[in-house]
């Protein structure tokens, strides 16, 4: 089983909106892909809320652990596109996600000890979650593992929070943006990139790091391995929007079932650049992961 905590909100574009959130994008690829995905979220009772719930169920997605508030709204964001395919965003504060209750345990799904636990840095956005989430992670069993997916947007986030996710990460996704800035939290600017992430691994027993790039590629940090591929010419890019959520499943999945560095790296980058293709992060038709089942 796979345990993601984290926010589902909707992505509101000038001219459209879609259902978002990366723990959600992340959860709904996995379960697409046939991986068991629990995912505990939180939304309010209003009309965006419902208009989640009713999504949810028209495309079969287990909601069962996405908890009502009665009191803050759903999330939202406002994507505001950017030249070159980029997009800044404007994320509503206060929303039902920021009060997301957790259980004592990760086991408390039939008792059953999930194999991995994805979370980001966004839903720990205030000192509330980011302790409720700390504690729940250092409650977890030796044999599950972590995927933290570092998010650094502005206002979102704090030192104490990243380097806490950071030193519970057996995964660790971030991309060349936000490599800069943990560099400099950990004072190890002037080192080179491969120094840094090989210092990281070592001294916070990481497993594996995936760095993306954008245009440039993405690479895959396994100990005393650096892989490495390019952007596949899969045609035009409509959005960018859940590219790197799209990557980090892949990854996942290609971890749990023991691909090598170098197919987990073609597949992630191949599904992410499908995913650039189509408006929003979330595919309409199942068929579209036909190749990774």
């Amino acid at each position: 089983m796979i345990l993601v905590i984290g926010e589902i909100l909707v992505d509101i574009f000038p001219q459209y909106r879609r259902i978002g959130g990366a723990p959600f994008n992340f959860s709904y690829h996995l379960q697409q892909m046939g991986l068991p995905v629990c995912f505990i979220s939180r939304i309010g009772q209003d009309n965006i809320g419902k208009e989640i719930s009713d999504f949810l169920w028209q495309n079969r997605f287990d909601a069962g652990h996405i908890q009502s508030d009665p009191r803050h709204p759903t999330g939202k964001v406002m994507v505001h596109p950017q030249q070159g395919g980029s997009h800044s965003f404007e994320i509503i504060t206060d929303t039902a996600y920021d009060h997301i209750e957790l259980p004592d345990s990760p086991d408390f799904v039939n008792n059953q000890t999930p194999e991995l636990i994805y979370f980001g840095t966004l839903v720990q956005r205030t000192p509330e979650m980011a302790a409720r989430l700390k504690a729940f992670l250092d409650n977890r069993a030796d044999s599950t593992k972590c995927f933290c997916d570092i998010n650094l947007r502005p206002g979102c986030y704090s030192t104490e929070t990243v380097l806490a996710s950071i030193d519970r990460a057996d995964i660790l996704k971030i991309n060349d943006a936000e490599l800069i800035q943990i560099r400099a939290m950990f004072g190890r600017d002037a080192e080179s990139e491969k120094d840094f992430i090989a210092w990281l691994m070592k001294t916070h027993d990481i497993e594996m790091v995936s760095l993306t790039m954008a245009e440039r590629g993405s690479r895959l940090y396994t100990p005393g391995f650096c892989h490495e591929t390019r952007v596949p010419d899969k045609g035009p890019v409509v959005d960018t929007v859940g590219a790197g959520d799209a990557y980090a499943a892949v990854v996942a999945l290609g971890y749990l079932q023991n691909w090598s560095p170098e197919h987990i790296l073609d597949q992630a980058a191949a599904f992410a650049a499908r995913i650039c293709q189509i408006q929003g992060a979330i595919p309409e038709n199942r068929d579209f992961y036909s190749t990774l089942l």
